[in-house]
């Protein structure tokens, strides 16, 4: 258990149980949708693309006689830049604080090349776990359910899984057996947080991962993966007025700031556009979002800016 929790020592019995739960998987797999279906609202960001998540973002489900820190990590995979090999340590550091690793798979991948190389890939990081870990099948309804027993063999064949489990993490299909699993396999303990808190996450932090969604699908090929959110200012007014968020958007390239700003201006409107409504439903305020897009060059690569972004 990780020991920056803060214990609410009120609530500890016997018989309840809670613990830390580290959701890890290859990029895309449906981690951050899994833990906002299991929240019951937005905590993390999701695309289509692969490697959104960049930071630990930790979600608190609490039930009845339960509670389970869940942790959302980066997808693992082979780092090149700085800015990848810090989000695949924040990844591996994650399972040293786990109680139990949830290890999430796309079902969707199933040609005997892909599950090879994953299975050489992340056997080697399942070796490093010494905690239950289970297997969560994700995106069966994207499945042939014929294949489905056969590709459940093949990841048994990875290590000895203490459950597997189908899941859909969109549709929730698998997801409340899944969560009776995660739940017997916890430790006995008391509950670390209230019950109505659903992230240690900050406002500031998830309005920028919201602005930061938005860059990922609204702009194309290779510039979501070179741009970063950074909260500039964040000023609550009382009487009702709207919440006051000034951002920067950083890019590495000028061509880059180009086309987040685009032609007179539209694609940095957009991004404004589809990012308020979010941030006014996390915030329960209406908001006032201004932009500003900023070239830093070899930010990915530059400790301090990662710092700042708190990787």
């Amino acid at each position: 258990m990780t020991e920056s929790l803060t214990m609410d020592q009120s609530s500890g019995s016997a018989a309840y149980r809670s613990g830390v739960v580290a959701i890890i998987g290859p990029p895309n797999a449906g981690k951050s949708t899994l833990l906002n279906h299991f929240l019951g609202q937005k905590i993390a960001i999701v695309t289509p693309k692969p490697q959104t998540t960049r930071n630990r973002i930790l979600g608190i489900l609490t039930g009845e006689g339960y509670q389970i820190i869940l942790l959302d990590t980066p997808g693992l995979h082979k780092p090149r830049e700085l800015l990848n090999r810090e989000m695949v340590r924040i990844a591996l550091d994650t399972l040293a604080e786990a109680d139990v690793v949830l290890f999430l798979a796309d079902a969707t991948v199933r040609t005997p090349e892909r599950l090879e190389k994953l299975g050489r890939e992340f056997a080697v990081y399942l070796q490093r776990v010494s905690c239950p870990v289970i297997l969560a099948l994700n995106k069966i309804d994207q499945l042939d359910k014929a294949l489905l027993l056969p590709l459940l063999d093949r990841y048994r064949s990875l290590h000895p899984f203490a459950a597997m489990v189908p899941v859909s993490a969109l549709q929730g299909e698998g997801t409340g057996l899944l969560l009776e699993e995660l739940v017997r396999l916890l430790p006995e303990g008391p509950r670390y947080y209230p019950d109505d808190i659903p992230t240690d996450a900050t406002e500031r932090f998830i309005a920028a991962e919201i602005i930061r969604e938005k860059v990922f699908l609204l702009t194309r090929d290779e510039v979501p993966y070179s741009t970063a959110v950074l909260i500039d200012s964040f000023q609550e007014s009382a009487g009702g007025r709207p919440v006051v968020i000034h951002a920067t958007i950083l890019v590495e390239q000028p061509s880059q700031k180009g086309i987040i700003i685009g032609q007179q201006g539209r694609m940095l409107g957009q991004i404004r556009k589809k990012a308020m409504p979010d941030i006014e439903e996390m915030l329960d305020r209406k908001v006032t979002l201004r932009l500003w897009v900023k070239v830093k060059k070899n930010w990915t690569s530059n400790e301090q800016v990662l710092r700042d972004l708190g990787l």
